[in-house]
C-alpha cells in the first residue's frame, strides 16, 4: 500500500484535507499529484475547502486513464504523466506579441495559473461582475457559490477533478440580468520556462436576455514540456447569447487537456469555436448540456497538425428538451506524422422531440504517416428528430489541383488556395472581425 499526504497547509480548518489517503501505488500518478503538495488553500472559506476535499475522494478512486480507457483509445498520456512539473507563479514584461491585432477588448492576464493584475485591462460596466475566481471567492460571491463547480464534479474523469482539487486561479465573469457587454473579454493564458503546470479555472455566466463574446488564448513565451489543465464552466441563461472562442497556439513541445462544461437554459444561443494550431499533446473535452427548449447550439473546430502533433477533440451534445437546433463542424489539417482525433457524441432524449442536430468531421491529410481517428456519433431515443452526422478523410483533390493549374496557379499556390480555403470555411461562426482576420492571418502563415 501507498501512502500519500496530498496537501500541506498549516490552517487548523483544512484538518480534513490534510488526512492522508490510503491506496494501491501508482507512481505515475503519485507523481502527477506531488506536483501540488505546497499548495495552500488556506484563504478560501469552508464551502470551496469542502469542493476540494470531495475533489480528493474522486480522484483517489480514479486512475489515469489507459488505452483501454474508452474515452481516451486513441490518446496516450505518456507524454504527460511521464514528466516531473512545478506550480510556480511567473512573471513578464509585455503582453503585446500576445495581443490581437485591432481588437479592442477587456484583457485578462494569466501567468502559470495565476492571475495578474498589473498585465490585465479591464473596463468596469454596469451590470457586468468580473474578478479573479480567487477574489470572488474571497469575497463569498453569492452567485460564484450557486453555480461554481455544479456541473462538472462527479463526473469520472481525472483531470477535471484535479483541476476541481488544485486549480490556482482564474477568471469569473457575470453578465447581469438584460445587459450586453459593451466589449468582449480576451484572456490569455502565458506559460513561462520549462516543466510547468498551470491549472486555470473560469466561470462565465451569462444571465437572463444577457449578451458577451468572450476569447481565450492559450501561448506560451518559451520553455517545454508545459502542461496546462484548464477546465471552464459556461452557464447560458434564458434568452441570453453566449460565444466562446479557444485558440490554442503553444509551441509543438507543449500538453494541454482542456475541459469546458456548458450548461444552457431556454431559448439561449451559445457558440463555441476552437482553433488548435500547436501542441505536442491536445486534448479537448466539450460538454454542453442542452436542459431547455428552443435553444441554438453551435460548434465548430479547426486543428492544424504537423511534426508529431496529437491533437484530440472529444465532444457530447446532450439534448433534454424539445424543439432545439445544434450544427457541429470540426476539420483537420494533419502532416507529417501528426494525428488527429474527433470523437463527437449528440445526445437525444426521449422528450427532445423536434430537435434538429448535424454533425461532421472533415480532414485532409498532407502526409502518408499523417493520421485520423475519427468516431461521429448520434444516440436518438426520441422518434421525432432530424439528425445527420458525417465524416471523410482523405488528400487534396488532384482534379482540382489540375483545374487551378490550368488556369494558371502554379500547383503549390493551387494546393494552398484549397486548404486556405477549407480551414477558414469552418471557423464562419467566429462574429469579432479582428478575430476572424487574426486567425485567417495565422491559416495563411502556416500554409504559405
Amino acid at each position: 500500500m501507498h501512502q500519500f499526504e496530498y496537501l500541506k497547509m498549516e490552517n487548523k480548518k483544512l484538518e480534513e484535507l490534510q488526512q492522508v489517503i490510503v491506496q494501491p501505488s501508482n507512481p505515475k500518478k503519485d507523481q502527477l499529484l506531488e506536483t501540488f503538495k505546497s499548495l495552500d488553500y488556506s484563504v478560501e472559506g469552508e464551502y470551496y475547502q469542502n469542493l476540494r476535499k470531495e475533489a480528493l475522494a474522486e480522484i483517489a478512486a480514479l486512475e489515469l486513464p489507459t488505452s483501454g480507457t474508452e474515452f481516451w483509445k486513441y490518446t496516450r498520456l505518456g507524454k504527460i504523466v511521464n514528466k516531473k512539473y512545478q506550480v510556480v507563479k511567473g512573471k513578464i514584461d509585455s503582453i503585446q506579441p500576445f495581443l490581437i491585432p485591432n481588437l479592442d477588448a477587456n484583457i485578462i492576464v494569466l501567468i502559470n495559473g495565476f492571475y495578474n493584475a498589473e498585465l490585465s485591462a479591464i473596463t468596469e460596466q454596469d451590470g457586468i461582475v468580473i474578478s479573479s475566481l480567487s477574489e470572488a471567492k474571497q469575497k463569498n460571491v453569492e452567485q460564484l457559490k450557486s453555480t461554481f463547480n455544479q456541473y462538472t464534479k462527479n463526473r469520472n474523469e481525472l483531470f477535471l477533478a484535479i483541476n476541481n482539487a488544485f486549480h490556482t486561479d482564474g477568471v469569473y465573469i457575470q453578465i447581469g440580468k438584460n445587459k450586453i457587454a459593451e466589449k468582449p473579454y480576451h484572456i490569455i493564458n502565458i506559460t513561462t520556462h520549462d516543466n510547468i503546470l498551470a491549472q486555470t479555472r473560469n466561470l462565465f455566466v451569462a444571465d437572463k436576455n444577457s449578451s458577451v463574446k468572450i476569447i481565450e488564448s492559450f501561448v506560451n513565451i518559451h520553455g517545454k514540456e508545459n502542461f496546462i489543465n484548464s477546465v471552464a464552466e459556461l452557464i447560458v441563461g434564458e434568452n441570453a447569447f453566449l460565444e466562446y472562442n479557444k485558440i490554442q497556439d503553444k509551441n509543438e513541445e507543449n500538453y494541454t487537456i482542456s475541459t469546458e462544461q456548458v450548461y444552457q437554459n431556454a431559448n439561449s444561443n451559445f457558440t463555441i469555436n476552437t482553433a488548435t494550431f500547436n501542441g505536442a499533446l491536445v486534448r479537448n473535452n466539450l460538454t454542453i448540456e442542452v436542459d431547455a427548449s428552443n435553444c441554438e447550439t453551435n460548434l465548430s473546430g479547426l486543428y492544424l497538425g504537423k511534426n508529431n502533433d496529437h491533437i484530440d477533440n472529444h465532444t457530447i451534445v446532450d439534448h433534454k428538451k424539445p424543439h432545439c437546433n445544434s450544427n457541429e463542424i470540426y476539420r483537420g489539417v494533419l502532416d507529417d506524422s501528426s494525428t488527429g482525433v474527433f470523437n463527437g457524441k449528440v445526445f437525444v432524449r426521449q422528450h427532445a422531440q423536434k430537435t434538429n442536430a448535424f454533425q461532421k468531421n472533415n480532414t485532409i491529410l498532407l502526409s502518408d504517416d499523417a493520421v485520423s481517428n475519427s468516431k461521429p456519433e448520434l444516440e436518438i431515443y426520441a422518434d421525432d428528430v432530424k439528425c445527420s452526422h458525417g465524416s471523410t478523410t482523405g488528400q487534396i483533390d488532384e482534379e482540382a489541383v489540375f483545374y487551378l493549374q490550368s488556369r494558371g496557379v502554379s500547383r503549390k499556390s493551387a494546393i494552398n488556395l484549397m486548404i486556405n480555403a477549407f480551414a477558414k470555411d469552418t471557423l464562419e461562426k467566429v462574429s469579432i472581425d479582428a478575430l476572424h482576420n487574426y486567425i485567417n492571418t495565422k491559416i495563411e502563415e502556416r500554409f504559405a
